[in-house]
């Protein structure tokens, strides 16, 4: 395989809104991002995803833009942004801008003008069907709830959204939708930035009418053409959201010939928490085993012909100490344990702003007290549906998206430092034990575990390159592996769960070496202890 910088990179995202406040009016800003960008510098990582920071109403708290050229005002200027790119260029951290290019807001000059009239010259920039029978064209739903199609009483005509009513799809069958796109692309490019996340991207190919939203025919045709007209021969770090892949569409998305994207996000493993057939809010049990099954299929399905990403949590997934560690007496080992899973494998690992410091979900009491729109609509569908108060709470607790949007921790002072004035959304009570301040100077704290893994994957190829093994594949409360390449050999040794328990390594792999890390300290023989993770040199 060519190698490539972002193969050995580690990835920070940032959520900016939940980041940090620089100037008191409780949202955070790019300011607050640059003021921070040297405990980032010190944490390791080489990348930050930076969520949506363009001009938007914050329907959907800014992924619905309203102009792709331009910085939303509650988070700074143009030039603050300008900044930005170069105060962590000087750092040696580049910027991957979060690209929404399947929909914009209902604010956008587009879709303003779209609306105005049928022969608007912008009205094919969206997607408008007439009613079939007096309703809308088909049964096409929102992923926010509710019908995907929305009437517009002005030109008599449906459009599409399949997300919030503000959020009206972009024709991409259109070709001066994509040239648009082109521009606005390239207009980030010149800037200097070091790539783009691209929200929802297996959408762009949509053919509506026959119901297919993922995966259509010419996504990959529309891809193609955004790499010859914008990132393609630039060395930039491309990677697309894609609920639904498979290791054949991965390995399409991230062919090392460069034609398409770096990497995907597959979310194969963030839905085994989900009843079958159901909605992500319908919970059963994580079965280990399955779990160890879908990252055994996914680290060995490229055969030097893709590339792996690989995380727990981001801006739209909940905490994973609180999903699958134990975020009360053994927050700190469970989250070290996951840690460690994870910045073992093959791929390039994404760490969540407050993950490196085992930040937990939220338990609102009042759901007037949340914000995230597709929670909000849910709670109501759901009342509407016989479903109690209780129930839908717990389903929020559990998988709500704002669990991974309470602000940043960074001190024990009031708001936990996020912000001198009312945070936008609250601070998670937890904060005088979890924040960032007592943590970098704590040398046994989660955050300094992390700075350590960043650094093993720095200094041991074999970790970006090796060849991955699944070890004790039916064993259901441990997870193992093996890392090779050429004679080095690293294992990873993981109890998933809070009982004390045994195992049996292959006698080859049962000679510790050199521990690179553990989150116990000196290991016992054949014995792993709650939550125990350990990576050593076999």
């Amino acid at each position: 395989m060519v190698k490539k910088w972002w193969h050995s990179s580690v990835v920070y995202q940032i959520y900016p809104r939940s980041f940090n406040d620089s100037n008191g009016d409780g949202i955070g800003d790019l300011k607050g991002i640059i003021e921070k960008l040297d405990y980032l510098k010190n944490l390791g990582i080489d990348v930050i995803w930076l969520s949506p920071v363009f001009k938007s109403p914050n329907d959907d708290n800014g992924y619905d833009i309203s102009d792709y050229e331009d910085i939303m005002d509650e988070f700074g200027t143009l030039e603050d942004m300008e900044l930005l790119l170069k105060e962590a260029n000087e750092r040696g951290i580049k910027i991957l801008m979060d690209l929404v290019a399947n929909h914009t807001s209902d604010e956008h000059k587009w879709f303003t003008q779209s609306r105005k009239s049928k022969d608007n010259p912008y009205r094919d920039y969206y997607i408008w069907r007439d009613p079939v029978d007096g309703h809308e064209p088909n049964d096409l739903g929102s992923t926010f709830s509710g019908s995907a199609w929305e009437w517009d009483e002005a030109t008599e005509q449906y459009y599409l959204h399949l997300f919030s009513k503000k959020q009206p799809d972009l024709n991409w069958e259109n070709p001066k939708v994509r040239e648009e796109i082109w521009k606005c692309m390239n207009f980030w490019i010149d800037k200097g930035i070091g790539g783009f996340r691209m929200d929802v991207i297996e959408l762009l190919g949509k053919v509506p009418d026959e119901k297919i939203t993922g995966n259509g025919p010419m996504l990959h045709e529309y891809i193609r053409e955004m790499n010859r007209n914008t990132f393609g021969g630039k060395d930039l770090l491309t990677v697309g959201e894609c609920w639904g892949a498979t290791p054949e569409i991965a390995k399409m998305y991230s062919n090392p010939d460069g034609s398409e994207l770096s990497m995907v996000f597959q979310f194969e493993h963030i839905g085994l928490d989900q009843i079958p057939g159901k909605e992500k809010w319908d919970l059963q049990p994580l079965n280990l085993i399955s779990l160890k099954q879908v990252f055994n299929k996914w680290q060995n399905c490229f055969n030097e012909d893709g590339w792996n990403s690989l995380f727990w949590n981001n801006h739209d997934v909940p905490r994973i100490v609180s999903r699958w560690g134990n975020d009360k007496e053994y927050r700190v080992e469970s989250a070290k344990m996951l840690a460690t899973l994870l910045h073992g494998l093959k791929g390039t690992p994404y760490i969540y702003q407050g993950e490196e410091l085992g930040m937990t979900n939220i338990k609102f009491k009042d759901i007037n007290q949340y914000k995230d729109i597709e929670t909000l609509n849910m709670y109501k569908d759901r009342l509407k549906n016989g479903y109690t108060h209780e129930e839908i709470m717990e389903s929020i607790y559990a998988k709500g998206r704002d669990n991974a949007r309470t602000p940043m921790q960074w001190s024990d002072e009031i708001n936990s430092g996020f912000t001198t004035g009312t945070p936008w959304i609250e601070v998670n009570p937890n904060f005088t034990e979890i924040n960032a301040k007592e943590q970098v100077s704590n040398p046994d704290s989660i955050y300094n575990y992390y700075k350590k893994l960043i650094e093993i994957r720095k200094n041991n190829e074999v970790i970006v390159y090796g060849d991955f093994e699944m070890l004790l594949p039916e064993d259901k409360n441990i997870f193992a592996y093996v890392r090779t390449l050429k004679d080095t050999k690293i294992v990873v040794v993981c109890n998933f769960y809070a009982d004390e328990v045994e195992y049996n390594l292959p006698k080859e792999y049962e000679d510790k070496k050199e521990v690179l890390i553990s989150n116990y300290g000196l290991s016992l023989p054949g014995r792993l202890r709650p939550f125990e993770a350990l990576m050593y040199k076999g």
